[in-house]
């Protein structure tokens, strides 16, 4: 059995794509996954399957239990690990004034394509470097609206492509 990490992306944010994360957590314990955990109320879950490419009965499953079809991202949980592993030396280097995320690219969008369609993130309030296929972004706390990737990262075209996380949270889930 594989540990998982996965990630619902749009759930529960200004009261669209509600999912009662011990509702899910029950659910997905019923549908045979074990040692199932959710993290914030936001659609993060560690899970352990068997099963080949969970990410289908995932979204069956909720799909048919929360009525919603939403993008489920799906990762080894020790796939995650080795991505941390590469962290830029500036990444969640403990700078609190910085906010540090990963990107998830849920499209067939390679990251290089990803950027190129966001474009330049801004001189000394973001930073991004690409690891196979995730992006490291981090953005300045007080100035973040005048961050480009800030803007553009929830704009339609780009938005859907995409699911992020905070540093925090990814760091938590691979404990």
């Amino acid at each position: 059995m594989k540990q998982y990490i996965v990630f619902l992306r749009g759930v529960n944010i200004s009261g669209k794509n509600k999912i009662s994360m011990p509702e899910l957590k029950k659910e997905l314990e019923q549908a045979g996954f074990a040692d199932v955990s959710t993290y914030l109320n936001s659609g993060n879950i560690k899970l352990t399957t068997d099963l080949k490419k969970p990410e289908i009965k995932i979204a069956k499953l909720i799909r048919d239990k929360f009525d919603l079809d939403i993008p489920v991202y799906i990762i080894e949980k020790n796939k995650l690990q080795d991505i941390l592993s590469h962290a830029p030396a500036w990444w969640n280097n403990g700078d609190k004034a910085l906010y540090d995320n990963l990107i998830f690219i849920l499209s067939d969008d390679k990251p290089e394509a990803i950027c190129k369609l966001i474009g330049e993130p801004t001189a000394e309030l973001e930073r991004i470097e690409i690891y196979k296929d995730f992006i490291f972004w981090t953005f300045d706390r007080k100035l973040y609206q005048k961050c480009n990737w800030w803007k553009k990262t929830a704009t339609n075209g780009i938005t859907e492509k995409l699911t992020i996380r905070t540093a925090n949270t990814i760091v938590k889930l691979c404990e």
